[in-house]
C-alpha cells in the first residue's frame, strides 16, 4: 500500500475538526492525518488533539488556505508520502469517498485527481448561482490554456502523486491555490482527473466569499490565472 496523508487545513473549524478527523480513521486507520491549524482564534487546535488521531501544527498567524495546505505539502514531501490528499476542515466533504480519488493516483492514471460536485448525479450542496457561474467561466478559460477540462476548480477536495507533492512543496499558489494550481499543473505537463463526489454544506463557520465577492473573487481569480499561466 502507498504512504497516504490526509492533509486538513483549518482555520476557526471547532465545531466541526472532530467529526472530519474521525470519519477519516473511520474509514481506513493506515490513512495518517495532519491538521494544519491556520491561526485559529477558537480552540480547533486543541480538539484536533483530543482526538489522539491526527498530528496537528500550529500556524503561529493566518497565513491562509494557500499557507496551511502548502505546510501539508511540505510535511509530505519531508516525510516521503507517495499521496498527499486535500481534505476540508468544515464537514463539506465524505471520507469514504477519498478511496475513490487516490485510485487513479495509486494505478499511475492521474498525478492530480480533483473531487467534483458538478459530474454524475450533481446531488448534494452545490453552491450559489453566482459562484457557479464563476466556476464555469474558470472551466472555459483551463480548456482554452491548457487543453484541459476541469469543472470543479474551486474544489478542495484533491489528491496528489508524489511527483506533484515536491513540485508544490517548494512552489505552490497563495492567493487563490486551486483554480491557479490547476493551471500550473496543467502548463508543466501533469495530468488532471476528475471523480464526482458529495458535497455538503459547511457544519460550522461561514465562507468568506458570500454577497457581491463572488464576483469580485471571479475577476481577481481570472486574472491571477493568467498571470500564472504566462508566468516562467
Amino acid at each position: 500500500m502507498p504512504k497516504i496523508l490526509i492533509i486538513v487545513p483549518a482555520f476557526n473549524e471547532s465545531d466541526s475538526i472532530i467529526d472530519v478527523i474521525q470519519s477519516i480513521n473511520a474509514v481506513d486507520k493506515m490513512y495518517d492525518i495532519i491538521v494544519i491549524n491556520d491561526g485559529s482564534k477558537d480552540n480547533t487546535s486543541q480538539l484536533a488533539k483530543t482526538t489522539n488521531k491526527a498530528i496537528v501544527i500550529d500556524l503561529p498567524t493566518n497565513v491562509g488556505i494557500g499557507g496551511a495546505v502548502q505546510t501539508g505539502f511540505k510535511y509530505a514531501y519531508r516525510h516521503d508520502y507517495d499521496i498527499a490528499v486535500q481534505f476540508d476542515g468544515d464537514g463539506q466533504h465524505e471520507a469514504k469517498e477519498i478511496i475513490k480519488i487516490i485510485t487513479p493516483v495509486i494505478q499511475e492514471n492521474a498525478d492530480c485527481v480533483i473531487g467534483s460536485r458538478f459530474l454524475g448525479d450533481k446531488k448534494g450542496f452545490q453552491s450559489t448561482f453566482t459562484r457557479r457561474l464563476g466556476i464555469k467561466t474558470f472551466q472555459y478559460v483551463n480548456t482554452l490554456l491548457i487543453k484541459q477540462k476541469v469543472t470543479d476548480n474551486t474544489s478542495g477536495f484533491r489528491a496528489y502523486s508524489k511527483q506533484a507533492i515536491k513540485l508544490l512543496a517548494y512552489d505552490y499558489p497563495t492567493d487563490y491555490p486551486e483554480p491557479e494550481t490547476v493551471i500550473m499543473l496543467g502548463k508543466k505537463g501533469y495530468s488532471i482527473k476528475e471523480i464526482s463526489v458529495l458535497m455538503h454544506e459547511r457544519t460550522g463557520g461561514s465562507s468568506s466569499i458570500n454577497g457581491l465577492k463572488p464576483i469580485y473573487y471571479m475577476i481577481k481569480v481570472l486574472l491571477s490565472i493568467f498571470m500564472t499561466y504566462l508566468r516562467k
